[in-house]
């Protein structure tokens, strides 16, 4: 398969294409260091990205910016970086690609794990979460030419726990290389609609 992933060089990113490039050829896209530039933010960059890249059999985006902080310091503003970015920046990567992805191909996007278990400083991300699990859902049962999608939804990563531990306290981290196979089994399977948890 030819499969193009956004978001290659974060933790998640690495893992999936680590895991994915033995038995598939690997198209990355993002910010910084990838074969094709896009910024999820801005609908022409994504079109301009699809342009460059063709044809493909898969779709998977690990990236998109999400704002952490306490629910009082939260304003519209800093709830947009979220909306732009994870959220929206998602979406249209499958509205934008829908005639870049090969008969029976499919998209994996990536949700979380708080949209089910909330931390505090959490409200933006698990909203995003929510929307795009919903909207997965939904479009699974329109998409045509048997095109699947679904959502990866991690715990918090063992690799970011120095990071990010004192906000998880209690939660049990799961490896990068765990979650990535939830992404092979979107890529290469042939469920639809699903969120894959890795808890």
């Amino acid at each position: 398969m030819r499969v193009l992933i956004i978001g290659s060089t974060g933790t998640i990113g690495s893992a999936v294409k680590k895991e994915l490039e033995t038995s598939h050829e690997i198209i990355t896209a993002g910010r910084n260091n990838a074969n094709i530039f896009v910024d999820l933010s801005i609908t022409e960059s994504i079109t301009s990205m699809y342009e460059s890249v063709g044809k493909v059999d898969a779709v998977v985006c690990t990236a998109g910016n999400t704002y952490f902080g306490p629910f009082k310091d939260l304003t519209p503003e800093k709830n947009e970086i979220t909306i732009l970015s994870k959220l929206k920046g998602q979406i249209n990567l499958v509205l934008l690609g829908i005639n870049h992805v090969n008969d029976r191909g499919s998209f994996t996007l990536t949700t979380g794990i708080l949209m089910d278990d909330p931390i505090v400083g959490g409200t933006s991300s698990a909203m995003a979460n929510g929307a795009i699990q919903g909207f997965v859902k939904s479009s699974a049962i329109e998409l045509p030419r048997g095109i699947r999608i679904n959502n990866v939804s991690p715990n918090v990563l063992k690799e970011s726990m120095e990071k990010y531990g004192p906000l998880f306290s209690g939660f049990n981290p799961v490896p990068a290389s765990k979650v990535a196979l939830a992404y092979r089994k979107s890529v290469e399977g042939a469920q639809t609609g699903q969120t894959y948890t890795v808890y």
